[in-house]
């Protein structure tokens, strides 16, 4: 099935379109905002790009914010966990596109294309708070948004220059941000470039983890009044030479393309009419001997993702309360084929993924209605009608090596790779806020579905001994995640209380395991049920004029109820607490990171045998603390300086990637000490 406009397309980029807002020129404080309807006390946090910490993969930087964590498998491209879900459980957009990675085993994640030259703001939303991006997202969604000030004067010409260094890897980034336009149209240019060298661990032990990117954009606006928006981007980020000890190959190519045309206006009765359609094309490279000199094979994996998509969102009151409808859609290829280069002609070894298209069209419609002056409710509902196949299932690699059918039909005992998903979602929320308006209770429940993605249905990855395969189940049935949230935000005069608990039971949690039979090992997927139950909690204090603290917290638990054992990759405990000073021009911070030993692991497969689950290990706890000054030096300059993991701490975070590089590390280890500096000019 192919995409058309007439399947179009997928829910508001609401946060980055519908509220749409300036770019500011000054550094503001990390903070949670109101921007779905009500505040959604810690659920929604939206932050500026520009605080991120420099020098580091912007999915790197993302696990600063509370309730985020991240696996690493090297320098870029960490993927981002919430809720303790990740991957495709989570929905990331950029500036309203869905850019899906090109690598089978996730080296390049969504986030790896976020550059941060190319976006200012980035929008958290944990769980499921609403249907307007796109079907499943259970675990949340990222939103990463693109904010252009309106031009006043004719010819008016702005920018923003910036230069930043960072030690221990010896990364150096330069950007910048060039903007021409007046009341009617405007063209800005961003360009940046980033060069990072391999890092030292707290031990002093080298971690390969360089990476060279270049990342540009382009845009065209036309602004004919106030309420009236047309825009025309172009994206490219190429990275290269990126290294992954938490791999057997690494990637001496990435490069994304992606194009977007954008509208919103003020039409008749609705207060807003939103379009936009999108293209991103990602083209991948993994191989083992053209970065490092120590594999026996030379194995190298071409890889393509190409995806195309829409949508068209309606904003209007009326007498029962305020509407958000749409409908959205995204049609997405991939194929990867696995090649030897140890011999000429290079010999095809797998259909990684074998030529794999995901189609999904939806429907959503959302109400807010203020039952009375203090309670307010919000519901919605949402159907996506989803197709799967696989066109090239039946090409027999060379050798012995099995065909994807083949694969298909030994482990799972099916050919069909045809599949046909309808799903249907829904959320209610109740909100209570007392007369004074200093305090906010929720509570929601919320019904999502998520279709399993290619590498979970498709992949076809054969091995040199049947333990080595990796093989995705066509049958997979779709995930159904049924959530309760219950939430309080409390404010005083100086003090302000966030906290929420949840609930998750899933049907059909696609899991990753290993096959049942001791030889023949290989890795497998199937459905169980599951339950993940958290809590999260923020306090922030205004202790004087000036000096500012704050502490959080954030704890997951998963469980395989089908087995009755742990779920792989779940985050422990984590905590954090700052406190941070401004006066005049200067400002200082510290913070504590933390996370609480990770004992709730699962590292057997079905079958019992030791070593073989997801988890590396039990990851023992750790603590570090990150400071950091600034001083403006004028109305348009700003120096920052700061040192991150000022004590050299040694450590790994539970969800990072095993060390295929250097087993002696078990995980691929987090940077000891390194201090950094950037210096901003805003014309």
């Amino acid at each position: 099935m192919t995409f058309s406009l007439k399947r179009l397309t997928c829910a508001v980029a609401a946060i980055s379109c519908s509220h749409l807002s300036v770019a500011d020129h000054d550094h503001q404080v990390i903070e949670t905002v109101n921007v779905i309807g009500q505040a959604i006390p810690t659920a929604v946090t939206r932050t500026d790009m520009n605080q991120l910490s420099p020098g580091l993969e912007t999915g790197d930087s993302l696990r600063d914010l509370l309730g985020v964590s991240g696996s690493r498998m090297g320098g870029h491209g960490i993927d981002p966990t919430i809720r303790g879900l990740s991957q495709t459980q989570l929905n990331v957009l950029l500036d309203g596109a869905y850019v899906h990675g090109g690598c089978p085993n996730r080296m390049d994640p969504p986030t790896s294309y976020a550059s941060a030259i190319g976006f200012e703001e980035v929008t958290v939303i944990r769980g499921s708070q609403t249907l307007a991006y796109g079907g499943g997202g259970p675990g949340g969604t990222v939103l990463f948004s693109r904010v252009t000030e309106p031009f006043a004067d004719d010819g008016e010409i702005r920018g923003k220059l910036s230069a930043a260094w960072r030690g221990n890897s010896n990364t150096r980034d330069l950007n910048a941000d060039i903007a021409l336009g007046n009341q009617q149209m405007y063209v800005r240019a961003l360009v940046g470039q980033s060069d990072s060298g391999n890092y030292e661990d707290g031990n002093g032990e080298i971690v390969r983890a360089a990476y060279r990117e270049y990342a540009g954009t382009l845009l065209l606006g036309y602004t004919p009044s106030t309420d009236t928006r047309v825009e025309l981007s172009l994206d490219r980020q190429d990275t290269l030479d990126a290294l992954y000890p938490g791999a057997g190959m690494d990637s001496p190519e990435a490069i994304n393309t992606t194009v977007r045309v954008k509208a919103e206006t003020r039409w008749g009765y609705l207060d807003k009419l939103s379009l936009e359609l999108y293209s991103s094309n990602v083209d991948h490279v993994m191989d083992s001997y053209s970065l490092r000199t120590t594999s026996p094979m030379r194995m190298r994996a071409p890889s393509t993702s190409d995806t195309v998509g829409g949508r068209a969102v309606v904003e209007f009151n009326n007498d029962w309360g305020a509407w958000t409808v749409g409908i959205d859609g995204q049609y997405n290829d991939r194929a990867a084929q696995r090649y030897n280069d140890a011999i000429d002609p290079p010999a095809l070894n797998s259909l990684l993924w074998p030529d794999v298209s995901i189609d999904q069209t939806g429907v959503f419609a959302e109400l807010e209605r203020p039952l009375n002056p203090s309670w307010s409710v919000k519901g919605g509902l949402r159907y996506d009608y989803v197709t799967s196949s696989a066109s090239e299932t039946d090409v027999k690699p060379a050798g012995m090596a099995l065909s994807p059918m083949s694969l298909y039909e030994l482990y799972y005992g099916d050919t069909d790779t045809d599949r046909t998903d309808r799903n249907i979602g829904g959320l209610l929320r109740l909100e209570y806020t007392p007369n004074s308006g200093q305090q906010r209770w929720y509570a929601g429940v919320s019904r999502s579905v998520r279709t399993p993605d290619a590498t979970e249905r498709y992949i076809a990855s054969n091995g040199m001994m049947p333990s080595a395969r990796w093989v995705g189940d066509p049958g997979l049935a779709p995930e159904i995640h049924h959530q309760f949230e219950l939430g309080l935000s409390q404010q005083w005069q100086r003090v302000n209380l966030e906290a929420a608990v949840y609930l998750n039971r899933v049907n059909d949690y696609v899991l990753r395991d290993r096959w049942v039979e001791p030889m023949n090992n290989a890795s497998i997927y199937r459905n169980i049920d599951a339950t993940l139950m958290g809590t999260e909690l923020r306090l922030q204090v205004a202790l004087t004029e000036g000096l500012n603290a704050e502490f959080g917290l954030s704890s997951v638990r998963g469980t395989n109820r089908t087995d009755n054992r742990d779920l792989a990759q779940i985050p422990p405990l984590e905590g954090l607490a700052s406190l941070n000073w401004h006066k005049g021009a200067w400002s200082a911070g510290a913070q504590l990171q933390w996370a609480a030993t990770q004992t709730r692991v699962d590292t057997l497969s079905s079958s019992g045998i030791p070593g073989q689950g997801l988890d590396v290990r039990e990851t023992p706890g750790w603590g570090i603390v990150n400071l950091n000054l600034s001083y403006q030096i004028s109305s348009s300059v700003l120096l920052e300086s700061g040192i991150d993991n000022a004590l050299d701490k040694a450590y790994a975070q539970h969800l990072n990637r095993g060390n295929a590089f250097d087993p002696t590390q078990i995980q691929v280890t987090e940077p000891g000490r390194a201090a950094w500096l950037r210096v901003t000019a805003t014309f």
